[in-house]
């Protein structure tokens, strides 16, 4: 589907080094690395929106859509949840239809200023599936919002990709206990300038288990 080669940053003080990886339908990659490493740069890297960036640092096999769930919602507080989903060029009927597969039927008609943080997560969310994504790009999805409501997103977030087993996922995440309900395979990103450390599935023999030991040990 995508290959990265990235060959460092051309800044005085780059946020990425080199990084060389590929992402391939179906793969659930949950992303890790100590806060400020570069891991939403690398995530905005890999959506295309760094212009500094050479076209070749990002090889696409295919037309690669990409659904990009934000660290804010980013939804026009304006516009009704139905109104915005609709932005993205699909009928009231595919917007109201991407809401309730997030569980948000009743809503169509809300601002997002009505909602709860999980609700215009979840209202992010639908928007980034009305694409139909190939890929679906997720900015700590669970940052600021209570245990309850972080799981519940966590399990939607689960069942969608459970429901097209083609779609990959990468999510930067500070919790490498999320790549249990979402990931087959773990990156890690550390260093300065950043590099990925870790690029294993989260079955290898120990992955996961001693991903944990690494992220527990003092820097």
């Amino acid at each position: 589907m995508l290959e990265l080669d990235i060959c460092g940053r051309d800044y005085e003080r780059p946020v990425l080094g080199s990084i060389a990886a590929t992402i391939a339908p179906g793969d659930r990659i949950c992303l890790l690395g100590p806060s400020g490493i570069g891991k939403t740069t690398l995530l905005r890297a890999i959506a295309g929106l760094d212009s500094s960036l050479p076209e070749a640092a990002i090889v696409r096999h295919r037309p690669v859509r990409i659904g990009y769930l934000f660290q804010e919602h980013r939804l026009l507080p304006w516009r009704t949840l139905r109104a915005n989903i609709q932005l993205v060029g699909v009928s009231a009927a595919e917007a109201d239809a991407c809401l309730a597969r997030v569980g948000l039927a009743p809503y169509a008609g809300y601002l997002p200023d009505q909602l709860s943080l999980g609700m215009a997560r979840r209202a992010a969310l639908a928007r980034c599936l009305a694409v139909e994504p190939d890929l679906l790009l997720l900015d700590e999805p669970f940052a600021s919002l209570d245990p309850a409501m972080a799981e519940e997103l966590k399990t939607l977030i689960a069942g969608v990709l459970d429901a097209s087993p083609e779609m990959a996922m990468v999510c930067v995440t500070h919790d490498a206990g999320d790549a249990r309900t979402l990931a087959n395979r773990l990156w890690y990103l550390d260093g300065k300038p950043a590099q990925l450390q870790w690029d294993r599935a989260v079955d290898d023999p120990g992955g996961l288990e001693q991903l944990l030991v690494k992220l527990r040990t003092p820097r």
